[in-house]
């Protein structure tokens, strides 16, 4: 039996800034487009497939590295959802991801040795390939974990929801990032990469979540979930930012600042106000727990590429070495984002 809404608190609207605010945000998103002008340099083209991208093509961006477990359903997945095209950074994976990617008609492929966080992540890639082909596009920047859901997806999909977000005025579409889990020990689930995800990871936590607005860009962040449950709880400041706008209609001066939590112009952290807000959302189904996580957090935790500050997360990685079960008698069965609907986790489209 579901409780009332999982949702601690709600917020909406931007805070107002000072003109020195607005005058520092303007020149931080001109220093981004620039480091990601510059980035073109750490790409090197694979397979570049977009000379007969048409005016209205919907493009789905994504850096990766080694997630050919994943990468057959993410494919399959987004072009299901209505993605026409993938531009795709692959950071130098050597389990048969890039080579599979090249295989792929409709996947345009550059590739990369350099430091994954030196270049924000991936951003400054990424946002080189949305000022060289996303403008005036819709572009869903989305990682390899990461699926894309909401209320009447099947019916109307991604093409049925740019269309009504053109025809409301709206630049983009948020999304709750929802963490999927098994019911057994991490490393004892077995998953095919053919399979769906959400079969191997069927159950999530309904809550709670709380939200607020940070100054001075005004991006929400929203935090809670079982990632804080299992791995934060002592100190949940440090959980993850659980909120993102990964849909936006861009344009060559946009420019993400924190992965797709935050961006500039700060209006759009506007198109999203949180679980149990007014605006249409939906969620991104979090994949990061298959089986593999607990070899790949051993890796990752002597690599040190994912955290500004990598060092505070290494009892993060330690706990997930272990293959904790993340289940516990709070957790629901995933079933739908109708479902998500009827928790207050996401607000559906007013399709007409």
């Amino acid at each position: 039996m579901v409780g009332p809404s999982p949702v601690r608190s709600h917020v909406s609207g931007l805070p107002p800034i000072s003109l020195v605010a607005a005058y520092r945000l303007r020149w931080q998103r001109r220093r981004l487009l620039w480091r990601s002008f510059r980035a073109r340099r750490d790409l090197r083209q694979v397979d570049d497939r977009t000379h007969d991208l048409q005016p209205e093509a919907i493009l789905a961006i994504t850096v990766l590295r080694n997630e050919i477990t994943r990468l057959p359903h993410f494919l399959s997945f987004y072009r299901a959802l209505g993605i026409d095209h993938f531009l795709m950074v692959d950071n130098n994976s050597d389990d048969g991801s890039a080579e599979f990617l090249a295989a792929q008609s409709d996947v345009s492929l550059w590739q990369t040795g350099a430091s994954y966080r030196a270049s924000r992540f991936g951003l400054d890639w990424a946002g080189w390939l949305q000022i060289r082909f996303g403008h005036g596009r819709w572009c869903l920047s989305v990682d390899a974990d990461e699926l894309l859901v909401f209320p009447g997806d099947t019916e109307h999909g991604l093409r049925g929801l740019t269309r009504l977000l053109d025809r409301q005025g709206k630049q983009g579409f948020g999304a709750l990032m929802l963490d999927l889990f098994p019911k057994g020990a991490l490393a004892d689930v077995a998953h095919d990469p053919a399979d769906d995800p959400r079969q191997t990871l069927p159950w999530f936590d309904p809550g709670p979540y709380r939200a607020n607005r940070q100054r001075p860009r005004g991006n929400l962040w929203v935090q809670g979930g079982i990632r804080e449950r299992v791995f934060f709880a002592q100190d949940p400041r440090r959980s993850p930012t659980l909120n993102k706008v990964p849909l936006i209609k861009w344009n060559r001066r946009f420019a993400y600042t924190n992965s797709t939590h935050a961006a500039l112009p700060r209006r759009l952290n506007n198109l999203y106000d949180g679980p149990g807000g007014t605006m249409a959302s939906g969620a991104l189904l979090h994949t990061k727990f298959l089986p593999e996580v607990v070899q790949k957090s051993r890796i990752e935790k002597q690599r040190r590429e994912h955290f500004y500050q990598p060092e505070l997360f290494d009892e993060y990685y330690d706990k997930i070495v272990t293959s904790p079960v993340l289940w516990h008698e709070g957790a629901v069965r995933y079933d739908g984002p109708e479902q998500l609907e009827r928790l207050g986790l996401i607000r559906s489209p007013e399709w007409i």
